[in-house]
């Protein structure tokens, strides 16, 4: 067959394919095109998921009537002012979204520029172009796009349920919205308001949280950590969440480059890099993060769908994210998200149970107030709130109310066996002088009890701090190890009799391989014949650990780990491993100036408010909470 010329039309739905992939891409496309025309209001109507109706609506610049003709023509822009590709300085610049979009559906375009006294409208159906003709319409755009993919049958059944496809519309706009805080966006689907966001106003650095905020939720808004940074020319703002604050899929990681979205393996990359240390591998940090810097210096033309971007400085790139969101983590110290008392909370609130009738457990007795001031929101005529007994509490709460839902037994032989308390004695209740400062005046108040010899009860200015022993000590060993290896090596103490481990030969010898960086992380072991290691030295920071056991974790870290890279670069890994063994173990009773001396370490050390694993070393719940939890506000 001889080679021929492919007809116009086909050409242009051949390069629509690339363009226009699904409903949201056109969205993206026509939107984009907005914000350049300077846009402060867009509203965007969908039909069907987008496959039946798109229309976009803007108050931008405006088009007349040759600009209309001139728009539909493919590589007709106004954006490459130079026509220098690697200048760009706005969202679209190649001039192909609206022929993409005329080639397999039917577009109408209508537009009044400022100050002209009428509108004008142009029709391309999949890819035959109209005259512009007179219309009504105010100051600014607005693109109609029918039946997507009419005139390519073979895109539209690849497309997926109408659901489907307004969840992607709805998560590009939210996207484009969180990059232009001072945009109102409006979206609808069949006459149902979907998403609604009003121009934010202020300092950019807050209009960015409170659009954050009204997109990624409140708990995001409540928890975030602000990031500004600068170096040679590249600027990084925006908002991060504590590491406390982590979902099991990174889709809450949003980064822009120069107000566009990306999806970038470099910038994801190094947003693990920073959260390496705080959080498990399966889980992801929630976070916004803008970055702008000189258009010579990053490449967005890789890609028709302009997600994927070039740096010509990688490394600068990668070394300011890291150290940027690090120090802003730093910089939180010691708090962990609210998050984690929210959900203390719900896990402490009766959840609804029934008995084995399918009945749910009778309420208690007596009335409701039970002693406190403030109305309840309790429901019914019994004690407890609008929920009932929690599964698992339900038997032993109808075994406790027994005894009173009966004909009450004689007196004498209810309190058989028990004796009134003696009489108070004034002195048992002296104040006692008080410490100065108040030690409760602190962000972790005041040690008053330890349960189980592992969690440590905290009495704070307005509330209550749960401290997990282990996990809070462990973050605390492993900030010092880190802080000792940047000051020349971690301090060593020498055993009185060197510890013997037995493991099988390729665990030793892989030990044996590293021993030189062992020794400067303060484990210095030696050959002791095949597959025996002698541990002669150990970090002074652990103290009294169990030696053999973390030899033995160290050697299976490190056939995890590989060869690839040293262990200083691996250093979260095995540092972290070490301070799992030096760190106070759950069970160990601690006296109360234990206690407090660990609440104000935790106080004086960043990252304090999560261990090495990524979970929360403490809970905080709040005096008004606790009231709410028993009914008292």
């Amino acid at each position: 067959m001889p080679i021929r010329m492919l007809p116009e039309t086909l050409v242009n739905r051949i390069a629509a394919g690339e363009v226009v992939e699904r409903p949201a891409a056109a969205v993206k496309e026509l939107v984009e095109n907005a914000i350049d025309a300077g846009a402060t209001r867009i509203d965007v109507v969908v039909r069907d998921g987008g496959k039946s109706l798109i229309t976009v609506t803007d108050d931008g610049c405006g088009m007349g009537p040759d600009e209309l003709a001139l728009a539909v023509e493919r590589h007709a822009t106004s954006k490459l002012p130079g026509d220098d590709l690697l200048d760009i300085r706005s969202l679209g610049f190649r001039g192909e979204a609206l022929p993409s979009i005329g080639a397999v559906s039917r577009l109408t375009l209508t537009s009044r520029p400022q100050g002209a006294d009428s509108a004008w409208s142009l029709t391309v159906d999949a890819g035959r172009k109209g005259t512009p003709q007179p219309a009504a319409l105010a100051q600014g755009t607005r693109v109609e796009v029918r039946d997507l993919f009419a005139a390519v049958p073979a895109r539209l059944k690849f497309l997926k349920a109408a659901r489907t496809e307004y969840d992607h519309i709805a998560d590009c706009l939210e996207r484009l919205a969180m990059a232009h805080p001072g945009v109102a966006f409006t979206l609808s689907d069949d006459g149902r308001s979907g998403l609604r966001l009003s121009a934010a106003q202020g300092d950019l650095l807050d209009a960015r949280l409170a659009r954050l905020g009204a997109l990624m939720g409140r708990d995001f808004q409540d928890n975030a950590v602000p990031v500004q940074a600068a170096r040679e020319g590249v600027t990084l703002a925006g908002w991060i969440g504590l590491p406390t604050l982590h979902r099991p899929t990174s889709r809450h990681q949003h980064l822009f480059v120069n107000g566009r979205p990306v999806r970038d393996k470099l910038m994801v990359g190094a947003v693990r890099a920073a959260y390496a240390d705080f959080l498990p591998r399966d889980r992801h940090p929630m976070l916004a993060l803008f970055l702008e810097l000189d258009p010579q210096e990053v490449d967005v033309n890789v890609h028709p769908a302009k997600a994927e971007v070039r740096f010509r400085d990688q490394g600068l790139v990668r070394g300011l994210i890291v150290g940027s969101l690090k120090h802003a983590l730093a910089e939180a110290g010691h708090r962990a998200s609210t998050t984690v008392g929210l959900a203390t909370l719900g896990a402490l609130r009766p959840e609804p149970a029934e008995d084995g009738m399918g009945i749910p457990p009778s309420p208690l007795p007596y009335g409701r107030g039970g002693g406190g001031s403030g109305g309840s929101s309790w429901g019914g005529t019994g004690g407890y709130p609008s929920s009932s007994v929690p599964r698992g509490l339900a038997e032993r709460s109808n075994a406790f109310q027994a005894p009173f839902q009966s004909p009450l037994p004689p007196l004498q032989g209810r309190l058989h066996g028990f004796s009134p308390p003696p009489a108070a004695r004034p002195a048992d209740y002296a104040p006692q002088p008080a410490a100065s400062p108040p030690l409760e005046d602190h962000p972790l108040g005041a040690a008053r009890a330890q349960l189980h010899n592992t969690y440590i009860v905290a009495q704070t200015a307005e509330g209550i701090v749960i401290v997990d022993q282990h996990a809070a000590h462990e973050r605390l060993v492993y900030e010092r190890m880190k802080a000792a290896l940047l000051e020349g090596g971690v301090k060593r103490q020498a055993l009185l009799i060197p510890e013997l481990v037995e493991l099988d030969e390729p665990s030793a010898n892989r030990l044996l391989t590293r021993a030189a960086e062992l020794a400067e992380l303060g484990l210095v072991v030696e050959g002791f014949g095949p597959g025996c290691i002698l541990v002669r030295e150990v970090p002074a920071l652990l103290g009294q650990s169990d030696v053999k056991a973390l030899v033995r974790d160290l050697a299976e870290e490190l056939a995890e780990l590989g060869d690839a890279l040293s262990l200083k670069e691996k250093l979260e890994h095995v540092c972290g491993t070490m301070a799992c063994h030096g760190s106070v173990r759950a069970g160990r009773a601690l006296g109360v100036e234990e206690m407090n001396a660990l609440l104000r370490q935790m106080e004086a050390t960043p990252h304090s408010g999560q261990c090495n694993h990524g979970r929360p070393t403490y809970v905080e719940l709040k005096l008004a909470d606790i009231e709410r939890l028993f009914g008292r506000r």
